[in-house]
C-alpha cells in the first residue's frame, strides 16, 4: 500500500462537478499518504506527460467551480498502441501505478484498452457526464446541474412564450440519451418531450398541441433532445408548421448546459465517488466503475457501463404525459 501514486485525469466533455471529483479524489489519497498526480488534458497530456503533483492546497476552494482545473480533451493519438504506449511509459516513470478517469463512456473504452495492455496500472473509472447515460450508477456527476441550468433557462422562456402566447421549441443536448430532455422538461412543465429512446410522431404532437391551445394554454414548450430522430429544433419547426399555424421559435440551448456552478446534488455525488475511487484502488481493484445504486456505492466492471443502453423509466414517459395535459 506504501507504493501507490495514483494519478487522476478529466477525459471528455466537460461536466459541472469534475471539480469536487479531483478534490475528493487529491484529499482522500493523502489522507492514505498516497501521493497524487493530476494529469492535464485527459489522455492527451498523458501522452504528452503533463503531469503535476498536486497537495491539499491545489484543491482549495475549487469545490463550487464548474469546468474541471485540470482541463479536458479528446485525444485521437490515444486511440492507436504507440500513443498509449508513451502515456504508460510516463506514468512509471513517476511510478504511477493507479489510474483515475473522470468522464464517460468514450474515456472508459480507452481505459479499458489501456489497462488491458498494461494490466500492472490500476484503472478506476469515475461518472462525469451530463447525459447521465453509463449503466452502473443512478446518476453521473454533472447530471444534475446541466438540467437546472437547462431548467433556469426554460423558466425564463416560458415567460415570453407566455406573454406573446407562443410555442417554443428547446434543444438540450443529448445525443445518443434522452435524460437530460425527459427530467428538464418534467421539471419545466414542457407539454411534449422528444428523445432519442421514444418514437417521435410530429402529426400527432401537433394535434395535441392544438388540443391544450384550444382548451386555454397560453404558451407551449417542446423539449428536444439532439439526437431525436425527428431532426434538430429548426427541422422540426419546418414540419411542425406543415401542420398548425403558429407563431414557432427555437432556443438551441447547447454548451451553456455544461458550465456553472455544481448543485449540491452534484458535489456531493462526486465527493462520494472520489472517496470510493481511492478505497478502490486500496482495494486492488482495477477495470471498474464507482457509482452509486438506490444511495449505495456500486462496482460495475468498465465494459459493462457500455455494453447495453442505460434504459429510461418508462414512468417517468407516463408522468411526463399526464402532466402535460
Amino acid at each position: 500500500m506504501n507504493n501507490l501514486k495514483i494519478g487522476v485525469l478529466t477525459s471528455g466533455g466537460d461536466s459541472s462537478g469534475m471539480n469536487p471529483a479531483i478534490r475528493s479524489v487529491t484529499r482522500t489519497a493523502l489522507h492514505h499518504n498516497i501521493p497524487v498526480f493530476g494529469i492535464q488534458r485527459g489522455y492527451q497530456g498523458l501522452i504528452e506527460d503533463d503531469i503535476i503533483e498536486l497537495s491539499s492546497r491545489s484543491v482549495s476552494n475549487i469545490i463550487k467551480a464548474g469546468g474541471t482545473i485540470l482541463q479536458t480533451s479528446r485525444s485521437a493519438a490515444f486511440h492507436s498502441q504507440e500513443g498509449r504506449e508513451q502515456a504508460y511509459q510516463n506514468l512509471k516513470s513517476r511510478d504511477i501505478n493507479a489510474l483515475i478517469v473522470i468522464g464517460g463512456d468514450g474515456s472508459f473504452h480507452g481505459l479499458d484498452l489501456f489497462c488491458q495492455e498494461h494490466p500492472d496500472i490500476q484503472g478506476i473509472g469515475m461518472p462525469g457526464t451530463i447525459d447521465n447515460d453509463l449503466n452502473g450508477t443512478d446518476y453521473t456527476i454533472g447530471f444534475d446541474t446541466a438540467v437546472n441550468v437547462a431548467l433556469d433557462a426554460i423558466d425564463k422562456i416560458r415567460d415570453t412564450a407566455t406573454s406573446h402566447n407562443r410555442l417554443f421549441l428547446i434543444e438540450v443536448m443529448g445525443r445518443h440519451a434522452g435524460y437530460l430532455a425527459l427530467y428538464t422538461g418534467i421539471a419545466g412543465g414542457a407539454e411534449e418531450i422528444l428523445i432519442p429512446e421514444t418514437i417521435t410522431d410530429l402529426k400527432q404532437i401537433a394535434l395535441d398541441l392544438d388540443s391544450g391551445r384550444k382548451k386555454g394554454k397560453k404558451s407551449s414548450i417542446v423539449i428536444i433532445a439532439e439526437g431525436d430522430e425527428a431532426g434538430g429544433a429548426f427541422h422540426i419547426k419546418e414540419e411542425l408548421q406543415t401542420h398548425i399555424d403558429w407563431d414557432i421559435r427555437v432556443s438551441i440551448l447547447g454548451h451553456l448546459q455544461r458550465g456553472g456552478s455544481p448543485t449540491a446534488a452534484d458535489r456531493i455525488l462526486a465527493s462520494r465517488l472520489g472517496y470510493y475511487a481511492v478505497q478502490s484502488v486500496l482495494e486492488g481493484s482495477s477495470r471498474i466503475m464507482v457509482g452509486i445504486i438506490n444511495d449505495y456505492p456500486s462496482i460495475t466492471p468498465l465494459e459493462e457501463t457500455w455494453a447495453s443502453k442505460k434504459t429510461i423509466n418508462p414512468t417517468d414517459l407516463t408522468i411526463s404525459t399526464i402532466l402535460s395535459e
